[in-house]
């Protein structure tokens, strides 16, 4: 700790000072010139110095004495090439004071005094200035900032050299005044050891508001210090202290920061879901914690798919305050944009009707900011209507969207509404007038060269000639727009987009049995969503790719390592419903293969599924996972293991109280048994059993008869 004493005391030193002319700066009378050469017996030389510091009480001008940044040195003295010289000039000074009674004027010169032996780390020789300060002083509290910075400083001392023997009193006066202050100086960087003293105080004797005093002057003599990376501890301890607005709420912003600047996403998203609702007083700290939450969100998510334009849900409430800020301020630009990243939330998680509500808010906001903005979000509501199922309510958007067109020279705007439009018909079922849409965009689209346009009205063409059993018409279109799409400069987007295409030209070629042209789609496909690592595209494809090699054209190896990388998907994803139902599926690719190694790898996936339906609460789903892996430690003769599974099974079914699942359970059971080599015999309890529970379901189901007959 004294190691690096002269680090944490001293500011940057310097031999000599460039100070302006006392002409240029704003109070000429507290500036000291020591240019001239001084002698001892002239007194007159330093009456200036003597009348303004003898001052009775604290007036502003004293203000830069005080602060932990050595202000003074330019702010009350200038002319001086060595800091010496300066020493020398306030000892002097503090001589002519003391011989002419001048108690303030001698108290605030032992103070400088006091303030450069630490700056020099003389302690020692700072303590005995500071002594004689308070000393003189005699109790008189006229001029609180500076008795505050004695005592402090003072007290910092004694703590740096463990006298805490000789000056206990001392400090707590220094403690007592470092606490009740509310707007004291700052007055050394030390006073961070006065600081840790009062809060270990307030922790001792048990005092909340003792303690929360203290971590919130350390927090701000921290931050003044520009030591943001010791901030974090007392802003956590203050919060919690808190607890409650408003004192809190500030203390949470600060926390938001903090987590932030040290790559704590979780906790930095948390300290600003905290603020509540109630806490929208502001729209800039509102979009700052909004921006503050979409940048974290990416990072707790963790997955590789939101560094394409994702956004977290988690950044929901964050977004709605900020809107909610935005209306108050009456900011139309800001209110629209919020209201497009909001829907582009909902649409990323399959709420389309969500999205609908802001995009027309959106829509009528870009209407009062200009027809470019009305524009936009008029086409990104008919989008949001198209998703939610409801083309006609995109229809009555887009018709009038397209009349309003006619009258202008835009090639491209025109060609995106008639796509539009080719979408909404096709909803419809009117396949003819989606045809003339999207032949008319795909002319628009050739008459300026838009490449993209071209492959996009292409790929709608031929999923639209798909859906109407015409493959060979489907295969020629998707064909185009897959060479139109090669012909882009590759970027995510239009990535994304020929991966659609790609799975819909797999599926025309499946139709046409040209197998092995649909697997290439498909894995080609697949590459792409790897190449961008974009989840939510492998998961679509590897779905395709499953289906392909369990039905289309059999593989069970391919299955198999498709299932695995669907599985992987899931646990990206954070999908535990879908990760169970994968374990299950692949348990039994696993078993049919029958090998020692693939059973293994059977019974690890069934448990896995069985710990995750038991985590859900889905009983039915665990009770069968029981019975599957008592059947696979059955065909693996792992015999002692067998009967504990199955028993496991039927008890979890016939806690659920449903007779059919357990009758299913209990025959399925004597299966196991009766189907192998080994036990046979066993399978006639089960089978028993099996019996005695129908009998029991039977007169269950007469008893509810006859007595539904005797309440007719």
């Amino acid at each position: 700790m004294d190691s690096s004493l002269e680090e944490e005391l001293l500011s940057a030193s310097s031999d000599s000072y460039h100070l302006p002319e006392p002409d240029d700066l704003d109070d000429p009378e507290l500036f000291m010139d020591l240019s001239a050469t001084l002698e001892e017996d002239e007194r007159e030389h330093f009456a200036p110095i003597l009348a303004f510091l003898d001052h009775e009480g604290y007036t502003d001008h004293f203000k830069n004495l005080y602060d932990f940044s050595f202000s003074f040195l330019s702010s009350s003295f200038y002319s001086f090439s060595e800091e010496d010289e300066l020493v020398a000039y306030l000892e002097t000074s503090r001589k002519w004071a003391k011989m002419s009674h001048m108690t303030w004027a001698h108290a605030r010169l032992c103070f400088l005094l006091g303030r450069l032996s630490i700056r020099k780390t003389k302690l020692s020789q700072a303590r005995v200035y500071f002594e004689e300060a308070i000393q003189v002083l005699d109790g008189a509290f006229g001029d609180l900032s500076l008795v505050s910075a004695l005592y402090i400083n003072l007290a910092a001392i004694y703590l740096r050299q463990r006298l805490r023997h000789k000056g206990s009193v001392l400090l707590e006066k220094a403690g007592a005044l470092l606490a009740c202050l509310p707007d004291r100086e700052f007055s050394a960087k030390n006073e961070l050891d006065v600081v840790a003293y009062v809060l270990r105080q307030g922790i001792v004797v048990g005092s909340g508001p003792l303690e929360a005093r203290s971590c919130f002057l350390a927090i701000r003599l921290l931050l003044s210090l520009g030591r943001h990376e010791e901030v974090l501890p007392f802003a956590e301890r203050l919060q919690l202290l808190s607890g409650h607005p408003p004192a809190s709420e500030a203390t949470a912003t600060m926390l938001s920061f903090l987590y932030d600047k040290k790559y704590l996403p979780h906790l930095a998203v948390a300290s600003v879901q905290k603020r509540g609702p109630q806490s929208a007083r502001g729209m800039s700290i509102s979009l700052w914690q909004a921006y503050l939450v979409l940048q974290n969100a990416t990072k707790i998510v963790g997955v590789p798919s939101s560094s394409w334009g994702e956004v977290s849900a988690l950044a929901c409430p964050a977004l709605r305050q900020a809107l909610a800020a935005c209306e108050d301020q009456t900011d139309l630009s800001t209110q629209r944009t919020l209201c497009l990243i909001l829907s582009k939330i909902y649409l990323q998680h399959r709420s389309p009707d969500g999205s609908v509500y802001y995009l027309s808010q959106a829509q009528a906001l870009g209407k009062l900011l200009g027809e470019q903005e009305a524009f936009e979000s008029s086409l990104c509501l008919a989008w949001a209507y198209l998703l939610a199922r409801q083309a006609k309510k995109a229809l009555e958007i887009l018709e009038p969207l397209l009349c309003s067109l006619r009258e202008t020279e835009c090639m491209t705007q025109r060609g995106v509404v008639h796509n539009l439009l080719g979408l909404a018909f096709q909803d419809e079922g009117r396949t003819r007038r989606a045809s003339k849409s999207y032949l008319r965009a795909l002319i628009r689209a050739r008459e300026i060269g838009n490449v993209r346009n071209q492959a996009v009205s292409m790929a709608n063409l031929g999923h639209l000639s798909l859906k109407s059993c015409m493959q060979q018409s489907a295969r020629g279109y998707l064909l185009q727009a897959v060479r139109l799409y090669s012909e882009l400069q590759a970027n995510k987007e239009t990535d994304m987009e020929l991966i659609q295409v790609l799975l819909w030209l797999g599926q025309a070629l499946v139709s046409g049995h040209q197998l092995v042209h649909s697997r290439l789609c498909y894995e080609m496909a697949l590459l792409f969503g790897l190449r961008h690592q974009h989840l939510n595209s492998q998961l679509q494809v590897t779905k395709f790719l499953c289906h392909f090699y369990s039905t289309v054209s059999p593989n069970p190896d391919a299955c198999i390592t498709y299932h695995e990388h669907w599985l992987a998907l899931a646990q990206q994803l954070r999908d535990r419903e879908m990760e169970g139902r994968l374990l299950e599926s692949l348990g039994q690719l696993y078993r049919n293969l029958n090998t020692s190694r693939s059973l293994r790898r059977s019974l690890t996936c069934i448990k896995e599924s069985l710990r995750i339906f038991v985590d859900l609460g889905e009983r039915n789903k665990a009770a069968e996972a029981w019975l599957g892996a008592g059947r696979l430690h059955y065909l693996m003769q792992e015999d002692e293991l067998v009967e504990l599974y199955l028993q496991a099974a039927i008890q979890t079914a016939l806690r659920l109280e449903e007779p059919s699942l357990a009758l299913k359970l209990y025959e399925e059971a004597g299966d196991v048994f009766f189907n192998g080599t080994r036990h046979r015999h066993r399978a006639m309890e089960y089978y028993r059993h099996s019996q005695l529970q129908s009998i029991f379901n039977l007169a269950k189901d007469l008893i509810h008869l006859v007595t539904f007959g005797l309440e007719v």
